[in-house]
């Protein structure tokens, strides 16, 4: 799968390497994180979905991490940072084994579908 990303011949070369480091940080906690984890939530406050994910790991008894970023009036700059990463728009994503499965609605797809198992 190949996606829509602007070619790097396309970015003058003053500001390619602000581009690349942009967001950096949080990328790279995630990264830490799906590497010491088998389950990873990324979400943020205020939204029910990535409440909905945890819950749902919580019933099928699966450990995982939680990385919250903010809430709709915080940290904003952080997750966007998160979505240009990774292509996932919404919150929360959900990574197993380091692979994104998408959101909440995947997670509970997959579950039902006994593509992952807990307890």
């Amino acid at each position: 799968m190949a996606r829509a990303v602007l070619e790097e011949d396309r970015i003058h070369p003053a500001i390619r390497e602000r581009i690349a480091a942009n967001g950096l940080e949080v990328v790279d906690e995630v990264r830490a994180a799906l590497a010491a984890n088998d389950y990873v939530i990324v979400g943020m406050r205020q939204n029910p979905f990535p409440k909905k994910a945890r819950r749902l790991l919580d019933a099928a008894g699966i450990a995982y991490c939680y990385l919250e970023y903010g809430s709709y009036f915080s940290q904003w700059r952080r997750r966007l940072a998160l979505k240009l990463w990774s292509g996932w728009s919404t919150f929360p994503m959900v990574f197993v084994k380091g692979v994104l499965i998408g959101g909440a609605e995947d997670l509970e797809r997959m579950l039902k579908n006994g593509e992952l198992r807990g307890r």
